[in-house]
């Protein structure tokens, strides 16, 4: 069996970034293991008018290696669409293209193994070795390595209310797939305060007519939030203000994750704005077949196998009432939480455990006991702030790793790039 320097499970962005800028480097063996048969970034919301909400610049490399073959900018030369990306005069991707632009470098990279499920991971002490066991078309196949790096990604998140519902809810995830069954439907219900739930809604709005369907949406939000995206907010995403908020006491970084949501969860406001408008377009003719309900929270779910309905529980919050809606289409775009892998059960007293049972991730990104043996992508914005699920933060998360990984700094680290200074300044005692 083959000893490879570190075994990487999951390939979303991050870990395909990893194995992009690892590529050249002969010095150092991975190998990279991903469930699925292909790679595929959230293809139920592969909608033809979506866009990432980061610049093209926050690929899987340019911003640890802007000479890279695994560029963006190179995807766009290979494939003869450089120049249409350029006239557009536009930073942020199509998110479809930007999928394509994924699996063209992961069918570039020899050391991608699909169809692989892991089961489980244990440790040899005396070897000071991982093994990781997955299951291959019904086949085991074991690989060791000194290191491993965790990204697994965020799985559908399901309010509790709602799970073991019945009938044919969707989670946002699988919105595509479901649609054309959603449309046959009288009422549609979208549940929800983000991205996913804006997109979903605008996508269902701008065919009511063709369809006859009436229109819910439920945010437990005040109002509709847009995406905090000023030059110095997005200065967080930056060494320094991960130096900082991981140097904060638990219960602090506890509490700001919980405030911070709105930096890196919220509304596009450019599609905020467009919602308005396809409202206003199409109330030219009449009403609207559409509610927006905010501070809704949802307390409580039924499914009625005879009508076909669900009904909602609802409580607003500033008015402290509850009512009730019903609704024959329900579609629940409540984001994704990270679940710790049950595969990592034998090597459990290996990891380093915070208050809150969660990872403790240390600054360099591990969260074992050796401070250098498993590394996490994403899953950590209780350590590291918004700079966790971040996609521009990838490459630098990836060229930390890479530095503990071979006792040397590959890719130049960024280590002060903020104008603003993030905590009390030294010296300047009260």
């Amino acid at each position: 069996m083959t000893t490879h320097d570190f075994v990487a499970v999951g390939l979303g962005p991050y870990n395909l970034g990893l194995a992009c800028l690892t590529a050249p480097l002969e010095e150092l063996d991975g190998i990279f293991l991903e469930s699925r048969s292909e790679f595929d970034w959230h293809p139920g919301m592969l909608l033809d008018f979506a866009t990432l909400q980061t610049p093209f610049m926050a690929d899987l490399v340019t911003l640890a290696d802007p000479t890279s073959p695994y560029s963006f900018l190179n995807y766009l030369k290979e494939v003869g669409r450089l120049y249409p990306f350029y006239i557009r005069e536009m930073f942020y991707p199509v998110r479809a293209e930007y999928n394509e632009y994924c699996r063209w470098a992961a069918a570039k990279l020899p050391n991608v193994r699909f169809g692989h499920r892991v089961s489980l991971v244990e440790y040899d002490e005396r070897a000071e070795l991982y093994t990781v066991t997955s299951e291959v078309g019904g086949e085991t196949v074991r690989h060791r390595a000194r290191h491993l790096v965790l990204g697994t990604g965020t799985p559908p998140y399901l309010p509790e209310v709602c799970r073991g519902l019945g009938g044919d809810l969707l989670h946002n995830s699988g919105y595509l797939a479901g649609k054309a069954a959603l449309q046959a439907k009288e009422s549609i219900t979208v549940v929800g305060s983000g991205q996913s739930a804006a997109e979903i809604y605008y996508d269902l709005l701008a065919e009511t007519e063709v369809h006859g369907y009436r229109l819910n949406w439920v945010t437990r939000s005040p109002r509709f939030f847009p995406l905090e995206y000023t030059k110095l907010t997005l200065e967080m995403t930056s060494p320094e203000y991960v130096d900082y908020f991981h140097a904060l006491p638990e219960h602090t970084r506890y509490r700001l994750e919980a405030e911070q949501k709105g930096l890196f969860k919220g509304i596009d406001a450019d599609l905020i704005n467009s919602i308005f408008d396809l409202l206003y377009q199409k109330s030219v003719k009449g009403p609207v077949p559409t509610r927006l309900f905010t501070n809704s929270e949802l307390r409580s779910a039924s499914w009625d196998e005879v009508s076909g309905r669900y009904t909602l529980g609802l409580h607003h919050a500033e008015q402290d009432r509850g009512y009730r809606l019903d609704t024959e289409g329900l579609v629940l775009a409540t984001g994704y939480r990270y679940r710790t892998p049950a595969f990592l059960a034998p090597v459990r007293d290996r990891i380093r455990w915070d208050g809150h049972g969660r990872f403790d991730l240390a600054r360099n990104y591990s969260i074992d006991v050796t401070g250098r043996g498993i590394f996490l992508q994403n899953g950590g914005t209780h350590t590291h702030s918004i700079t966790s699920p971040d996609l521009g933060m990838g490459p630098y998360r990836n060229s930390w790793i890479i530095r503990e990984l071979l006792g040397r700094e590959v890719y130049p680290i960024e280590k002060a790039i903020a104008f603003q200074e993030f905590g009390a300044p030294e010296g300047l005692v009260a």
